[in-house]
């Protein structure tokens, strides 16, 4: 490991109570990383963990935004504006951020489907341009941030769904597995599932088997967890038996 960079702490901020929207505070000597902004609205969410670690929105060196639903990147305009810091997010979801394009959502079970008729996930969100873009081979190093850890693309969940991971053998994969029951967390956390909505299963399978071959033994989440190995393994292997959806119109 590089002697200046010193080990991170992942802290959880409950977006939604009992893990039901999880976004993520990776924490070290030399600041703080942003992994996913909530929903709209919910930056008190974000305050209460930094101010319970003696840091302030300044404190954030960097967001990263794992994909472009509304409770992952809903409120990284405001977030952005309040820490200054920059943004990293993957090109293939970039006119959903810039709000472009409206997303589709291809769901995974009746939840999804019903969830979907509500309208909720499909709410638009103040737009955003991301300050790094990555595309589909790019990798984007943490070093700089003083995090021993790599930004990865991770498709399958959306097109440019990224993930985090750490050289002390932990990831946070945002929806690319899932845990609980409905939307996620509750109960049953430590049970992996399919998220409401998923792409390419087969892809995220894929994905999953990539970073497990990284050696990561805990994975962390937007929905549940955290899981270890040998759950998210057990995961793959249902999923390699998954047809890719219709993709449903928005």
């Amino acid at each position: 490991m590089n002697e200046r960079l010193t080990e991170a702490s992942i802290h959880r901020i409950p977006i939604f109570p009992l893990g039901m929207i999880n976004a993520f505070l990776l924490v070290n000597a030399s600041g703080c990383v942003l992994i996913d902004t909530g929903l709209p609205g919910t930056e008190n969410k974000v305050s209460r963990v930094l101010k319970s670690l003696d840091l302030s929105f300044r404190d954030i060196k960097l967001i990263i935004i794992t994909h472009a639903h509304i409770d992952h990147a809903g409120n990284t305009a405001k977030l952005k504006s309040l820490s200054g810091a920059p943004v990293v997010a993957h090109l293939n979801d970039l006119p959903y951020f810039t709000g472009e394009n409206v997303m589709h959502f291809c769901s995974t079970g009746w939840f999804g489907w019903l969830f979907s008729k509500t309208g909720a996930i499909q709410k638009p969100y103040e737009p955003f341009q991301p300050d790094i873009l990555l595309s589909t081979q790019d990798s984007f190093s943490l070093s700089g941030y003083g995090f021993d850890g790599e930004v990865v693309p991770t498709p399958g969940h959306t097109a440019g769904s990224i993930s985090v991971v750490l050289d002390n053998t932990q990831a946070i994969v945002g929806d690319l597995v899932s845990s609980g029951i409905l939307l996620g967390g509750v109960i049953r956390t430590g049970k992996a599932k399919r998220p409401p909505f998923e792409d390419n299963p087969l892809m995220v399978s894929q994905e999953l088997q990539s970073i497990a071959d990284r050696g990561v033994s805990t994975f962390f989440m937007g929905h549940g967890g955290p899981l270890p190995r040998q759950e998210v393994l057990r995961h793959i292997e249902k999923l390699k038996a998954c047809q890719v959806p219709r993709q449903e119109p928005s």
